[in-house]
């Protein structure tokens, strides 16, 4: 678990959970270590089960606490990540722009959050890795069309040379910040801080498939 957060007892005035989904291996570990803590792995591994980072920043003299969650992207983790999706108040939907399948599963990830979270839930669609615009496989248009089709919005990034990470994250949080009712922004706030504490994720033995585990920890994946 990620926590870039010194103290449990900063003081904030809002504290809004946003939720990380899309495929495994498309970045989502490493845009929130590069937002959180200016980090980016090389070798960053699949995320097991879920952890959370927090980042604070200021909306019209408003402290805003960030509870960024990076939920697993592979099939296994699915039953364990879903719980995480509820009080979620914002979720960034990342693809890969240089693996056209990660854009395809885009619409299934939509589905399945839209399924389990607020109607008012901000939503912004990422595309990853624009470093690598050389490899792309997923057109500028297709993304911008995907995005406007479903009211949602779009931005490409890359974790490992910080390209509009801080943007998106920004982007996001003003969206929730400015389309949140003020009579709910207290709710979200103790209903997050309730499930915070205390919070321990455990991957039980048959949740793993151990030749697939064996894979993971043999190769390196750049996220």
């Amino acid at each position: 678990m990620i926590d870039s957060d010194s103290s449990e007892d900063e003081d904030y005035d809002f504290l809004y959970k946003i939720v990380l989904i899309g495929d495994s291996g498309v970045g989502k570990t490493n845009l929130l270590s590069r937002y959180c803590r200016n980090e980016f792995d090389l070798q960053s591994k699949t995320t097991i089960g879920v952890e959370f980072a927090t980042k604070t920043l200021q909306i019209d003299g408003k402290i805003i606490k960030a509870q960024i969650w990076d939920t697993a992207g592979q099939e296994r983790y699915r039953a364990i990540t879903s719980a995480y999706y509820r009080g979620a108040v914002g979720a960034i939907l990342v693809y890969d722009i240089t693996k056209y399948s990660t854009f395809e599963n885009c619409e299934r990830w939509l589905n399945e959050l839209r399924e389990h979270s607020s109607e008012e839930i901000n939503i912004m669609l990422v595309g990853n890795k624009v470093d690598l615009k050389h490899l792309r496989a997923v057109a500028l248009e297709k993304s911008t069309n995907f995005s406007d089709n479903h009211g949602i919005s779009f931005l490409e990034t890359s974790a490992l040379d910080s390209t509009n990470v801080e943007k998106a994250y920004a982007d996001l949080l003003h969206d929730i910040y400015h389309h949140t009712p003020i009579n709910t922004k207290n709710k979200i706030e103790d209903e997050n801080t309730e499930r915070v504490k205390g919070t321990s994720i455990v991957v039980q033995k048959h949740d793993i498939d151990p030749e697939n585990e064996k894979q993971n920890r043999s190769s390196k994946k750049c996220c």
